[in-house]
């Protein structure tokens, strides 16, 4: 795995070519927003226009692009953004993060996934605002499917995103599809480059160790588009149990855990479907996402050794496509109108 960074001159050439903040004055950004992109071209439009919409304009975004093919990079090039180029097999999560961080001049780190986009104007500012206490070091907002989520994504977003806020989280759980952290701490620990996945929950929990608070912000509210196939559901949540136990060695997960979980979630998003009336509609659904997402739990857990180059095509490259639109309202603030007509979205 390859760990240095980018260096100054390449840095001043993506300066110049594609723009630093979106702050006309050129004053140095508050924040620096890290995209990770591969192939993204249907999805980086719209959340690049929803950057363009926030209250917070002391901002500079930075793509990191692992080897995109299709018009990532072109869309992209349509907005203020830094472009940082890997190479796809050096590819991991915290290998990517890394990079882009490494370039960024924002006293804070917003981490967004390419294929989300902020609900509300104040995303940012929202994402930000723990930070006024000094002992935060990471926040993470709410996310929500759209249209084309599966059923049982809508309801893990539910458990894992509530709609009330948590200024001061004793747990390490956070999500890098939409997440804050200081650049004075990611220096001191950068992200593990070596996890399969939950860079994020590595980097939370050394900061929780630490004596740093962790800050859950439901106002600062995404879409995220998970439209999956069933093997890209079991390949997600294989990678991230492996991941889950090169981090916390202690941790198990057996046969009867798969066993359970599946059962007892079958059951509970059915009763859910049928509260709503969809039980029909998503019967199939549901036992196959349930199956998936366990069973790669508890393959993962069985996986030793490293990550060799096929394990790393399945894990970060597969074949899968994504859709999607939109959401309700559940604030006081209008959301961002994506039918205006930015050109790209």
């Amino acid at each position: 795995m390859k760990t240095g960074m980018i260096g100054n001159e390449a840095a001043n050439k993506m300066n110049s070519e594609h723009g630093e903040n979106l702050n006309p004055t050129g004053e140095k950004p508050l924040c620096s927003i890290v995209v990770r992109a591969f192939n993204e071209e249907k999805h980086i439009g719209k959340l690049l226009s929803g950057i363009m919409h926030q209250t917070e304009k002391r901002v500079e975004i930075i793509l990191v692009d692992s080897g995109s093919t299709d018009a990532t990079i072109e869309i992209a090039s349509r907005f203020p953004v830094r472009i940082v180029q890997i190479n796809p097999q050096d590819f991991t999560f915290g290998y990517s993060l890394n990079k882009g961080i490494a370039v960024a001049r924002g006293e804070f780190i917003v981490i967004a996934s390419a294929h989300v986009y902020p609900v509300y104007p104040d995303w940012l500012e929202q994402l930000l605002k723990p930070f006024a206490n000094q002992k935060v070091a990471l926040t993470y907002g709410k996310q929500r499917g759209n249209a084309e989520s599966k059923f049982p994504e809508h309801q893990i977003f539910a458990r894992w995103f509530p709609d009330e806020g948590i200024k001061n989280q004793r747990h390490p759980f956070c999500n890098n599809a939409n997440a804050a952290i200081r650049r004075a701490l990611w220096e001191k620990h950068p992200y593990d480059e070596n996890l399969t996945g939950l860079e994020d929950i590595e980097w939370a929990n050394w900061a929780i160790k630490n004596g740093y608070m962790i800050s859950y912000v439901a106002e600062a509210e995404i879409i995220h588009v998970h439209n999956e196939t069933p093997h890209a559901v079991y390949n997600r949540y294989r990678r991230e149990a492996m991941a889950f136990k090169q981090i916390f060695p202690e941790e198990k997960f057996g046969i009867w855990d798969f066993t359970r979980l599946f059962i007892s979630n079958v059951v509970n998003d059915m009763v859910h479907a049928s509260r709503l009336g969809v039980f029909t509609k998503h019967f199939n659904e549901i036992l196959w996402f349930r199956f998936m997402q366990f069973w790669g739990t508890y393959q993962g857990y069985k996986q030793t050794g490293l990550v060799n180059e096929t394990l790393r095509k399945t894990f970060y490259y597969p074949r899968e496509n994504f859709a999607g639109l939109s959401e309700g309202n559940l604030r006081d603030i209008s959301p961002i109108d994506y039918r205006e007509k930015d050109g790209v979205v």
